[in-house]
């Protein structure tokens, strides 16, 4: 008995170290656990920051994108003054602006400071002032063959500076109110006279 009590007492030695051990380690987390916690907290926190600076930087890209285009002016079909839209791909007639039809997706060819008090609240370039200050049209009216402006100031007008009959058109002096140097090719020969001369009637070919 004397030989095994001694193993005893150590093994019991034994257990009580071990749980010792295990008691001091139980009690040592709680004080660690803060600190790991704050380590993750803080990457956590890190990548939260990351993502929200990524997040703004990717807004202020596409409202920078998105925003007006400096300048409106483009070129519309047949090369006329047109009145480029928002998406800075589409370009409308100046006489579509303000027309009471939204042309460009966002409407802004129809917004109330464009079109609030025509033609001042309208840029320049997309307005033709006649020989008559007190008429005015809008620019792609300029020398498409039609007497816009009612006194062909729009078409013979020195401001106008249009070129030659293109051919599609006829050179004559029109005998209608709503030609001014030019009638359409398309109306030669066709048993109305458009030309003072009838030009139109007996040279002229479509």
């Amino acid at each position: 008995m004397n030989k095994t009590h001694p193993q005893i007492n150590g093994n019991v030695a034994t257990f009580e170290s071990t749980k010792s051990f295990s008691e001091e380690r139980g009690r040592c987390q709680p004080c660690c656990a803060p600190a790991g916690c704050t380590r993750r907290h803080g990457c956590i926190s890190a990548v939260a920051l990351l993502v929200l600076v990524a997040a703004v930087a990717l807004a202020v890209a596409l409202g920078l994108l998105l925003r007006a285009p400096a300048s409106r002016f483009c070129a519309a079909s047949n090369n006329r003054t047109g009145f480029l839209c928002d998406d800075r791909a589409t370009c409308i007639l100046a006489s579509q602006v303000c027309d009471g039809v939204g042309h460009c997706t966002g409407g802004e060819d129809e917004l109330e400071e464009l079109c609030g008090d025509l033609p001042r609240s309208l840029p320049g370039f997309l307005v033709f002032r006649c020989s008559d200050p007190t008429y005015w049209v809008y620019a792609d009216q300029r020398c498409n063959g039609m007497n816009d402006c009612g006194d062909c100031s729009d078409e013979m007008g020195s401001s106008a500076a249009c070129p030659q009959c293109g051919l599609e058109w006829w050179s004559c002096s029109p005998v209608h109110y709503e030609y001014c140097s030019c009638v359409p090719r398309r109306l030669c020969r066709d048993g109305v006279q458009h030309c003072l001369s009838w030009s139109d009637e007996f040279i002229c070919r479509p």
